[in-house]
């Protein structure tokens, strides 16, 4: 399984990094409903996706903190 997140959006793509820092382009047409940046998506064998919810919380809250610790300095 292939786990990414998604970077940013370009035109109809949907710019993805890996966990190597290695960026892949996936059409946006293919992404389940839902997905924004910051989305982890997660590529079984089969070449489906899916968004990891889970993940995805627990990237933006680890972001959040952060972002909190450095406006308080």
């Amino acid at each position: 399984m292939r786990i990414l997140v998604i970077d940013r959006f370009e035109g109809a793509y949907a710019i993805c990094e890996d966990k190597d820092q290695k960026f892949f382009a996936i059409e946006t047409g293919e992404l389940p409903d839902g997905a924004v940046e910051g989305s982890v998506l997660e590529i079984d064998e089969e070449g489906t996706i899916h968004i990891n919810e889970e993940k995805t919380a627990a990237r933006r809250s680890k972001i959040k903190k952060l972002q909190d610790k450095l406006w308080k300095e």
